[in-house]
């Protein structure tokens, strides 16, 4: 070997079939330990949790389970709606968005789970086991061609007949001996297309996982939107609104005509003969609330979407807001986040 190295000594060299295969053993295993380290980080962004599951899993112990960052911020979020009081429109709000946090956070989970089982094993089996007896039998023919090769130096160097007789028959039995080891490395280099084949069919339950859980997040977020209703949070964001500042003092022609269009149809019967008629009289009635809505002071009424509230008119009031009562609590409420029951 240092002889061939310092370039002294002939090398028998490998036929260009072997060599591919060698090559393409090579590629594949390169790229699937960088494919495999990195889906890993995807799917655990964290390096110490990685660290502390590797060392679990050499100890052959199973990790502690632990909350991951959605089911943490999910559970803030629910804990914080909790103390600020699930009748206000803000703990409501953020409680719905804690449970909806803490179900990505399962589907998460779900996520990492058939990932490691459907493609990561895999392809971890692949490094640990099928490329490791490929680099055992490589070496064994990088020996026997050595064998080889010193068994033709030899024989070159004999001058005595009875010498170059024994040296013959060396390179008879170590060119066998390498022809052979070829042999066997050539089919095991040659299983490395099907290697490829199961790879892929990984990489497909792979990608299904990541579709499946891409789809549940997106059907949670569409739920959590409708359930907290777009409007009121769109209108009072797209204007900046402080606190202290009612809603109807906003008079942006553009905000107002989109602010409108994003109401159904039901707020247009609102205004009519219904309204007309509870502003004229004395009376009350019950109306059902349309959407959440934020109390911009202590003079307004916060609201919570479907629940039946009892409002009235006060003589002299802005045609766009009513009063409102809900047990003890009494505040104005805008008349578009309502509809008048029969």
């Amino acid at each position: 070997f240092t002889e061939e190295k310092l370039g002294q000594a002939e090398k028998t060299e490998l036929d260009a079939h072997l060599e591919n295969l060698l090559s393409k053993a090579e590629c594949t295993k390169l790229w699937t330990e960088k494919i495999m380290k990195q889906t890993e980080v995807l799917l655990q962004p964290n390096p110490n949790a990685r660290i502390e599951e590797f060392v679990y899993e050499k100890l052959d112990r199973k990790a502690p389970s632990r909350m991951n960052n959605p089911e943490l911020l999910g559970q803030y979020m629910i804990d914080a709606g909790n103390e600020f009081g699930p009748g206000t429109a803000y703990g409501n709000a953020l409680i719905k968005c804690g449970e909806t946090q803490k179900r990505i956070g399962a589907a998460d989970r779900e996520l990492i789970q058939t990932s490691a089982i459907n493609f990561l094993t895999p392809l971890r089996n692949f490094i640990e086991g099928d490329y490791k007896t490929i680099t055992k039998e490589r070496k064994l023919l990088q020996n026997k061609r050595l064998d080889l090769d010193a068994a033709k130096t030899r024989l070159k160097k004999a001058k005595v007949a009875e010498a170059r007789a024994a040296s013959e028959q060396e390179v008879r039995i170590t060119q066998s001996e390498f022809d052979r080891q070829a042999e066997i490395t050539r089919l095991l280099l040659e299983g490395i297309s099907s290697t490829h084949a199961h790879h892929l069919r990984c990489l497909n339950d792979f990608v299904e996982a990541q579709m499946t859980y891409y789809a549940q997040c997106y059907q949670y977020m569409l739920d959590l939107q409708k359930q907290l209703g777009s409007f009121p949070s769109t209108f009072l964001s797209n204007n900046n609104q402080s606190s202290t500042t009612p809603v109807q003092s906003v008079s942006t022609p553009s905000v107002l005509a989109s602010a409108s269009a994003s109401l159904p149809s039901v707020s247009n019967s609102v205004v009519t003969s219904g309204l007309s008629e509870l502003k004229s009289s004395s009376g009350s009635r019950k109306a059902r609330v349309l959407y959440d809505y934020d109390a911009a002071n202590s003079s307004e009424l916060s609201l919570l979407a479907d629940e039946v509230i009892t409002v009235y008119s006060i003589p002299g009031m802005d045609s766009d807001w009513l009063m409102g009562e809900r047990g003890n609590q009494k505040g104005k409420v805008p008349i578009t986040y309502l509809e008048l029951l029969n």
